[in-house]
């Protein structure tokens, strides 16, 4: 286990360059970038947000100084040539420096912190709750298959999953937060502005009531498919024949169920684990959006419309090695469930 896990870190190397260098190249050779928006602002007196609309239209120099455009380059880091500004941003990520952010004038890294909270908790309070419930339904819809709870329960989650976050967030708040009918949830933000002066229980109420409707729409999508997922991995392990064999020994179907069955149907879901660590960024652009929420998804959809190229290469160096850690992980779990599997 020991030789394969050095080998997959080993391995995360090559893979972390090539995800980076694609899309260095990609962000870098794309047209619209600060230099050009700043070329924009000076020629047309544009204002802070010029470019966002026209990031696809190449400004044309002519009239303007050349050593303004060569001070512009240098000033943003373009006055190197691609593969250059790339190594040199390989050095600065060993020192976690992204750079300064070109919209918000401080380090992309500080920016990208200060969107953490909000996509941080939803992902962790989605995903634990995820598991809470769709594993003992999944079992539930198992041990029951083809009874009436079964189809019902199954209609239901297939409903649930064929509505989309922005329908379900809309329709959401017109019924339950203000709209046209009630005014249970209040929208925005994740507390009210009376928040410091509420007693400790309080304080809590105050969370989950601001988080209840947003956590529904980051919710619904992988509800479906983890509690079917556990259903079936269920129902394929109650048919082995060390199942019926203990079934013939007169154990207690209980017993049967969540001492034999239940280990070995947990191995698929296991995979998933590693999922974990991406809820550090589980932003959601359409949830954040609908429900107001300043978070990782709003961030990366407006540091792209802007071009903010070091915002944008610090998501996704966070994405990529968040992404391997959970892939490794999710293989270490995969052996403490099943003792028989052994990565050579």
């Amino acid at each position: 286990m020991f030789v394969y896990l050095l080998r997959r870190i080993l391995l995360m190397i090559p893979t972390f360059l090539g995800i980076t260098l694609f899309s260095f190249l990609i962000i870098n050779l794309a047209p619209g970038g600060p230099v050009e928006q700043a070329i924009q602002k000076i020629r047309f007196g544009a204002s802070d947000n010029v470019g966002s609309g026209q990031g696809n239209v190449r400004v044309k120099n002519e009239g303007l100084n050349e050593e303004l455009i060569e001070a512009l380059k240098k000033q943003y880091g373009f006055d190197k040539p691609v593969h250059e500004r790339y190594f040199i941003w390989l050095g600065n990520i060993v020192r976690l420096d992204f750079g300064e952010s070109f919209t918000y004038q401080e380090p992309a890294m500080k920016v990208i912190a200060s969107k953490f909270p909000v996509s941080l908790q939803f992902g962790i309070a989605s995903l634990i709750l995820t598991y809470l419930v769709c594993i003992p339904l999944g079992i539930a819809k198992a041990v029951r298959a083809g009874s009436r709870f079964d189809s019902f329960s199954g209609l239901v989650l297939t409903a649930t999953y064929t509505i989309p976050p922005l329908v379900l967030g809309i329709f959401l708040i017109t019924f339950f937060a203000g709209g046209s009918y009630f005014s249970w949830f209040p929208i925005g933000m994740l507390y009210s502005d009376d928040y410091e002066s509420l007693t400790f229980w309080g304080q809590i109420w105050d969370r989950i009531h601001h988080f209840i409707l947003p956590l529904i729409c980051y919710m619904i999508g992988g509800f479906t498919e983890l509690t079917m997922l556990m259903r079936n991995s269920m129902l394929d392990v109650i048919k082995m024949d060390y199942v019926r064999t203990a079934r013939a020994k007169g154990l207690e179907e209980k017993f049967v169920m969540y001492k034999h069955a239940l280990r070995n149907a947990l191995i698929p879901i296991a995979t998933g684990l590693g999922g974990f660590f991406r809820v550090f960024l589980a932003g959601s652009l359409i949830i954040e959006t609908v429900f107001q929420l300043d978070g990782i998804g709003l961030l990366s959809y407006s540091s792209i419309q802007s071009r903010d190229y070091n915002v944008i290469m610090g998501l996704i160096f966070l994405s990529s090695v968040f992404l391997m850690i959970g892939r490794i992980f999710s293989d270490i779990v995969y052996v403490l469930i099943d003792p028989r599997i052994d990565f050579q």
